[in-house]
């Protein structure tokens, strides 16, 4: 298996939004926390070999990381069609084999239906826009109907959420750790050229062992 930092060189060339939209809450994940959070799964044995989609993808970066760790195929969700199109030249820089799907549609409602061992990726909304509050209990929601296992990258202090909701959903976080999320400056709003946000990622069995 590649190291952790290896897969984040190899990431390092993934490009990010060109027109962000604040509505979506686009923020790019960093390469250093996906190679992060791909290599944890792929430390439990959940990526390789299996279908891998990565809800509301943006450009990418959650599910080439996947690809680039011998996922059987990769699954990108998202509602922009110009991040998409991002996404898709990316996996050319890149350069993975692994068969790669890029869909778009409403990642809150995936219209993908799979029997096969399937791990769930993603980098939902925090919910940081006013109206837009717990935007990611909808994609918690939707990996919770396709997945065995999923890992969610969410704000800090979502602790008592996630558990509460999995648990409701017959789920239970298995994992769970603190990672530092680097976001650079990119909308007007923003005051200063960069920030680390504190932020949890959650490992969920989804309907008590479907893994097993």
């Amino acid at each position: 298996m590649a190291t952790k930092a290896a897969l984040e060189t190899q990431l390092a060339v993934v490009a990010g939004f060109e027109n962000p939209r604040v509505s979506l809450e686009q923020y790019p994940t960093p390469p250093e926390l996906a190679a992060h959070v791909v290599h944890v799964a792929d430390l439990n044995g959940d990526i390789e070999g299996r279908t891998v989609l990565d809800l509301g993808t943006g450009t990418g970066m959650l599910a080439l990381g996947a690809a680039l760790r011998g996922a059987a195929r990769v699954v990108g969700v998202d509602v922009d069609r110009a991040a998409l199109s991002t996404a898709r030249q990316n996996r050319i820089r890149v350069g993975t084999t692994t068969p790669v799907h890029w869909v778009q549609a409403d990642a809150t409602r995936s219209p993908i239906t799979t029997t096969e061992r399937t791990t769930v990726v993603m980098n939902p909304p925090f919910g940081a826009q006013r109206g837009h509050e717990h935007a990611d209990r909808a994609f918690l929601a939707t990996a919770a109907g396709v997945a065995d296992v999923s890992y969610s990258i969410h704000n800090a202090g979502s602790q008592e959420f996630v558990e509460a909701f999995a648990a409701d959903n017959g789920g239970e976080v298995t994992h769970a750790f603190e990672a530092t999320f680097d976001l650079e400056r990119q909308f007007a709003f923003h005051e200063e050229e960069r920030k680390e946000l504190q932020t949890e990622v959650y490992r969920i069995v989804w309907n008590a062992g479907r893994e097993s």
